[in-house]
């Protein structure tokens, strides 16, 4: 007889035959009348075995995990269970073989497991066979089927690019494959699959995806892991709207279709960068809550408060948030906490200020009437008002301010929950300074189109007032797609590297296929790139990428399951041509 899925079998089979496989759930004794709980992918059903069965013996040995197969008839239960797909039902085992036995787990399968999650991973095809992650993948796939469909709807191509391809300096470190062909040589894993779908444009193939997979060797962290899925899309003869279309039309469907929460509707709200930076402190603003950050520079031009003049006359800025109806949540301690938790953002303190009748707050006795009245003013204050400030270099000051707003809503819940809100943030700086090295790097991705085309390098003395055609998507404080319109100009493309420290000759060395190709007739074109887990991560409210990840690293960057990264023996080495001889006074 044909093995059928659990979740088949309901009311209307009763008195039907049929053959059943899967693993024991729970075993259950009642008085010689054995149930077991048989598991399969979609669903849970019990079996009854009575004392007298001639597989009686063999369904007392079972325990948990077991697989079995079971032939049986399909009968009304008297206590019914209307928490089960199948609750309605049960089977009378008539034939059953026990096809694999288990050991002691090192967790139970459940739902709520109390286990580490490196014992989770170590183990990760138990913990698949939870419900809660079993449903995530299924949801997984649910979602790409949809993806995929809506991309051939839009008329777009599906090509898969390769795997191994060659290192370029494209922000993350790559991983990389030593060749064993050709000696001293190496493939690297795309961190994503930039120059091949400007290729295809290149190439006449008007609209590309993929499902692609990216690889970056960067530290794990709860929203990014070292391989993870994007989809992948570029267009020819567009512009920056054509894009964006395309992306508010795929987050809207897929967001509405699997997600019970409200979704922003289309077009999404638009903000530029330098404005997300001003208002949020970040360029992946939460706008679930109303609390902006709101410059306060100007109140105190004339104070005589030592530490807001000393700010003021070295081209520092003062902002704030105001926490509406908050000044009496907050205790002496709970602030001292915020201003701790803000100088871990490398903020140098937090001032605040309670509005009541009688003002309050830690710099109460310096500020004159005066400034007072003007805060009123300038942040439509009103009782019980609690305005936080922060003072210094710009950067630190909108960072800061950024994540204690975050801090503060989630305080006092003041994020609504039940929403998705989707925001485009665009008009991108070309470059930033890059601190730590003492130089000018790309803001975004440097295959970007600068506002102005080559004309933007025109005047190179005010670098960061060059904006691009670069934009994010992004939803409830989360980065869930970038993208751009295309530099296809050569000219520029070398100049912009140039400006960040890369001769044209080397750009032209490690970009040879673009440099090339371009010089065939290269279309205008654009794309975005969708990163799939993170869409799952927010239909599922998982705070973790690795919830909706099959087999993904530890939070260390191991796979505990494969053992990798692992070491390789002499004979591969040598194959490979690679010797490890790294001197003390080099490492």
């Amino acid at each position: 007889m044909k093995k059928v899925m659990n979740e088949t079998i309901d009311i209307k089979s009763v008195g039907k035959t049929v053959t059943l496989a899967g693993w024991v759930a729970k075993k259950r004794d009642l008085g010689g009348l054995i149930f077991i709980d048989l598991r399969d992918e979609s669903t849970i059903i019990q079996l009854v075995v009575n004392p007298d069965n001639k597989n009686y013996k063999i369904a007392d040995s079972l325990k948990s995990e077991y697989v079995i197969e079971v032939t049986g008839k399909v009968v009304e239960r008297s206590a019914k269970n209307p928490n089960l797909k199948t609750g309605d039902v049960e089977i009378e085992v008539e034939e059953l073989t026990i096809l694999n036995t288990c050991e002691e787990l090192p967790f139970p399968i459940a739902d709520e497991v109390n286990t580490s999650d490196d014992n989770r991973l170590k183990y990760r095809y138990l913990d698949i066979r939870r419900n809660k992650l079993k449903d995530n993948l299924h949801l997984r796939s649910e979602v790409l089927h949809f993806l995929r469909n809506k991309m051939y709807d839009l008329g777009f191509t599906e090509v898969q690019t390769p795997i191994l391809t060659a290192s370029s300096p494209e922000g993350a470190r790559d991983f990389v494959v030593p060749s064993r062909l050709f000696p001293g040589k190496f493939y690297a894993l795309p961190q994503a699959p930039q120059i091949y779908k400007e290729l295809l444009m290149v190439g006449g193939l008007g609209k590309y995806f993929q499902v692609a997979p990216c690889f970056r060797d960067e530290d794990p962290r709860a929203d990014r892991t070292l391989e993870f899925y994007q989809l992948d899309l570029e267009m020819s003869f567009v512009e920056e709207d054509d894009v964006l279309a395309v992306g508010e039309e795929i987050f809207y469907d897929v967001f509405s279709t699997f997600s019970d929460k409200k979704v922003s509707p289309r077009p999404f709200r638009r903000i530029a960068y330098n404005d997300a930076i001003n208002m949020y402190g970040s360029d992946k603003p939460d706008l679930r809550f109303d609390m902006t950050i709101k410059d306060i520079t100007d109140v105190f031009k004339n104070t005589e408060f030592t530490i807001f003049k000393n700010i003021i006359e070295e081209k520092g800025i003062i902002n704030a948030i105001v926490a509406k109806n908050a000044a009496d949540k907050y205790s002496r301690k709970q602030l001292d906490e915020l201003t701790e938790f803000v100088k871990g953002k490398k903020a140098s303190g937090l001032a605040y200020l309670k509005i009541d009748n009688e003002i309050t707050g830690s710099i109460a006795k310096v500020v004159t009437e005066a400034e007072v009245n003007e805060l009123k003013k300038v942040l439509e204050l009103e009782n019980n008002d609690l305005v936080l400030i922060i003072s210094g270099e710009r950067h630190i000051v909108k960072n800061a301010l950024g994540q204690l707003r975050l801090r503060v809503a989630n305080d006092l819940d003041m994020i609504d929950k039940d929403r998705l809100e989707l925001c485009i943030v665009n008009d991108f700086p070309m470059f930033e300074w890059d601190e730590n090295n003492e130089k000018w790097d790309f803001c975004h991705n440097p295959f970007s189109l600068p506002h102005g085309g080559i004309h933007a390098y025109d005047n190179t003395d005010d670098l960061e007032s060059i904006l691009a055609y670069q934009f994010d998507f992004v939803c409830n404080g989360n980065e869930m797609a970038s993208g751009a319109i295309r530099n296809h100009d050569l000219d520029s493309l070398a100049k912009g590297f140039e400006i960040v420290g890369y001769p044209r000759e080397e750009v032209e060395q490690r970009f040879k296929s673009i440099f090339t190709a371009f010089k065939y007739g290269c279309p205008p074109h654009g794309g975005m790139a969708p990163g799939l887990d993170r869409i799952l991560m927010l239909i599922k409210d998982e705070p973790n990428l690795r919830e909706v990840q099959a087999f993904p690293p530890s939070a260390s960057g191991q796979d505990l399951m494969m053992g990798s990264p692992s070491e390789l023996t002499k004979e591969q080495l040598r194959e490979l041509n690679i010797k490890f001889d790294i001197k003390e006074e080099d490492k």
